[in-house]
């Protein structure tokens, strides 16, 4: 079997390693989502993962409700994203983005006033900040359901999302189907009341998310399209009744059109941001899906050696702990100790615990 410092294949893109740095929301964008300068270094000092994940990205600014994140359907935005690309590809990365539309989670404030848009009208649980709420949170918007026309629009949103990307240099894309954002709001069946064809049963709560991803392939071609999926247990207010057999369908759908590679956060019992005893769906998916997979959720050095070792998944994604360590594929190779991070930059503008954090052998000098 592999290790998970060998190459793989992910569709049109060779990878020197299987670690994947997972997507990281960290603000660094202006107002009106277009990417600002720290993001070069970032990235770049980055460039040693087989695979980075951007942070999750608009696909348009009806589907962009965070502070700070950037967007990928303006031309400024594209020109914005392409020192990035350039900076990691000349370091020998290679760099996937990932596309965002937040469904119900994008508070009215961003919308000039207008509501949200979902699945169905379900507000979700929690709290947001906006340019508007001076500092404060405030309880999330109650969304209206999109209509069958508006579905297609936003369908046409990822596509051009998709196009952006790959005139910015993004090796490919990643299509965000996790973690209680739209695709998720529509996968799952506690937040997915439809009677139309876009909901109730299994195969019409697959419809969109199926529909977004033919899309994207169309756009771009499916050997530079994945998508990520948190197929167990509650992220912000979304879950389903019965996940194996949603997600293992789900992933059946991916499998028939051959996209570069799957990749599922699955949360612990032991997890540190968000934790669920609902059972990892992934031994399920791997029985039906045979692409390369990528798995996610606080993974040690050791699980991860794991993982690949005993072909339970293809690569291993880490987030946090990229943050702090940007060699950290160095340092799991000789298995060095890892740098935490400061939470209270992790969402602060400017360089400071963003693209600082030094390489073990420069902490070691110093």
């Amino acid at each position: 079997m592999p290790t998970l410092f060998d190459p793989i294949r992910l569709g049109a893109t060779q990878a020197a390693n299987r670690i994947m740095m997972a997507p990281l929301t960290r603000g660094r964008a202006d107002a009106e989502g277009v990417p600002l300068a720290p993001k070069i270094d970032y990235y770049r000092q980055r460039a040693g993962a087989g695979l980075i994940i951007t942070e999750a990205t608009g696909i348009s600014r009806q589907g962009l409700g965070w502070v700070d994140a950037p967007g990928i359907w303006s031309d400024a935005q594209v020109e914005a994203w392409k020192p990035v690309t350039d900076a990691v590809h000349a370091d020998g990365g290679r760099i996937f983005l990932q596309l965002w539309h937040m469904g119900r989670l994008v508070h009215s404030d961003f919308l000039d006033g207008e509501a949200p848009v979902s699945s169905s009208d379900r507000q979700a649980p929690g709290n947001v900040r906006t340019y508007k709420s001076g500092g404060q949170r405030i309880d999330y918007s109650v969304p209206r359901p999109l209509s069958v026309e508006e579905i297609k629009g936003v369908v046409a949103d990822y596509a051009h999302a998709a196009k952006n990307a790959i005139r910015a240099g993004f090796d490919g894309v990643q299509i965000h189907g996790a973690n209680g954002y739209l695709i998720d709001q529509f996968l799952r069946d506690n937040t997915n009341f439809r009677t139309d064809e876009y909901g109730g049963s299994i195969e019409n709560r697959l419809r969109f998310m199926t529909e977004v991803v033919d899309a994207v392939v169309a756009a771009i071609g499916a050997e530079r399209t994945s998508i990520r999926f948190s197929p167990n247990g509650e992220t912000q207010g979304v879950e389903d009744s019965d996940p194996v057999t949603l997600f293992t369908a789900a992933a059946q759908v991916i499998e028939s059109r051959g996209l570069a590679f799957l990749e599922l956060r699955e949360q612990r019992p032991d997890g540190t941001f968000g934790r669920s005893d609902v059972p990892a769906v992934s031994p399920h998916i791997r029985k039906v899906y045979n692409g390369p997979l990528a798995l996610n959720g606080d993974y040690t050095r050791q699980e991860a050696l794991d993982v690949v070792l005993t072909g339970r998944a293809d690569a291993v994604a880490f987030g946090r702990p990229f943050i702090a360590n940007p060699d950290l594929v160095e340092r799991l190779r000789d298995d060095l100790p890892l740098a935490e991070s400061n939470i209270k930059t992790w969402y602060s503008p400017g360089p400071e615990g963003y693209s600082d954090y030094p390489r073990h052998d420069a902490a070691k000098a110093a």
